[in-house]
């Protein structure tokens, strides 16, 4: 089977546990993290493996195809496809690594590794490694995770300094603290891990600033496409589906439900026959596709580069946070104009409506995809000014 075939068999496979995931997502909301039948399902799917390499058993897709699958999860939880597109990010991460080091970590468990960006912790240095004392929140999937990635801030080599640095730990090693109590999504399970004097050898060691640009020091990573992107650009292409599935997963739900309900207080027997709702969803439907265009032509970006193996330019990376941020707000635009338009009974907990609303809220909270950041680096670097962030 080619590559091609593959990456379109995973969306069929995934597509086909979409029953599931809708059947399981009020328990994930009031659990606060992600059922294992849920997860057991993603695994056999293949999703885990999509960002492995292809020598442990991966399937190295693209960003294109994580988006489909990530906006079909959407479609049916938005927790679950944000799940997924988490552990996908951290997962290629691991690539960056010593080609051991990718063995010891994937070559067993095939990509389930939470991580985050944000330095948490502090770490000293140790005979063969550093130790680490510290903590991260919001490590969504980490209940379910095997391995995470920490960034803490460390001595340089040469002692006169100090640095972020990014680390692979055992999820064993490490501390969960359930505290994830939030208004959207509440099935993901982000919740904070913490290190006490956890000791990190060397090898699984790496300085953030060589992870953020791409500087991958596996031997057998270096000419995969997959691995020719910064890492920022292939975290918000990784990122797309979630919002873009949102979208359009709210748009097809409001458009069933317009012809089974009517307009209380009206003569409309279904919604679907009111001018008002015609206005809506033709705003909704071009806010969802506008959403897709943004989507596309990031993932689009990502893909060609690195297939071509060509050199990213400042404005090309600065755009990849500008796409997510503008795919971002239109998808909240629309999921906020049809939750409005839903009626009374949508709001209460059950709904998958409001789940729809609460969840868009959450994504266009977090940190690299809150739409004004991102629309303000963009401009900043139109304007001929440098960048005044690590994260680009």
């Amino acid at each position: 089977m080619d590559s091609d075939s593959v990456q379109e068999e995973i969306v069929k496979r995934v597509r086909a546990i979409v029953p599931l995931v809708q059947e399981r997502a009020p328990w994930q909301d009031e659990n606060r993290k992600l059922h294992p039948e849920v997860v057991e399902a993603l695994d056999e799917a293949g999703v885990f493996r999509m960002r492995v390499p292809a020598r442990y058993g991966g399937y190295e897709s693209d960003t294109r195809t994580m988006l489909e699958v990530a906006a079909v999860l959407a479609q049916a939880d938005g927790a679950t496809a944000w799940n997924t597109s988490v552990w996908w990010i951290p997962t290629w991460m691991v690539g960056m690594f010593p080609d051991h080091v990718q063995e010891e970590v994937l070559g067993e468990y095939g990509g389930r590794v939470c991580g985050t960006l944000s330095p948490g912790g502090a770490a000293e240095p140790a005979d063969g490694g550093i130790v680490v004392n510290g903590q991260w929140g919001f490590i969504s999937g980490a209940p379910h995770s095997h391995w995470q990635s920490i960034i803490a801030i460390a001595p340089t080599a040469d002692g006169s300094g100090m640095e972020p640095i990014m680390a692979l730990v055992p999820i064993s090693d490490l501390r969960l603290v359930d505290d994830w109590n939030a208004a959207g999504l509440r099935g993901s399970g982000s919740v904070t891990t913490v290190a006490e004097n956890v000791f990190v050898p060397s090898e699984r060691v790496l300085p953030l600033g060589a992870v953020m640009g791409g500087q991958t020091v596996s031997e057998a990573n270096r000419t995969l496409p997959m691995y020719r992107a910064p890492l920022l650009a292939v975290a918000a292409a990784t990122s797309a589906g979630t919002p873009t599935g949102l979208a359009e997963g709210a748009l097809e739900l409001f458009l069933k439900r317009s012809t089974e309900r009517g307009i209380t207080y009206t003569d409309y027997e279904r919604q679907a026959d009111a001018p008002v709702t015609h206005l809506q969803v033709a705003q909704a439907s071009l806010m969802a596709d506008e959403a897709r265009f943004h989507a596309e032509r990031l993932t689009g970006l990502v893909d060609s580069k690195g297939a071509l193996g060509q050199e990213w330019s400042l404005q090309e990376r600065a755009r990849c946070r500008a796409d997510m941020a503008a795919l971002c707000r239109r998808s909240k635009d629309a999921v906020t104009l049809l939750g409005e338009a839903s009626g009374g009974r949508s709001v209460y907990s059950g709904h998958p409506m409001q789940r729809m609303v609460r969840d868009i809220t959450a994504l266009n909270l977090h940190a690299l995809m809150y739409p004004d950041t991102g629309f303000e680096l963009y401009g900043r670097v139109l304007s001929g000014l440098e960048p005044n962030t690590l994260y680009i």
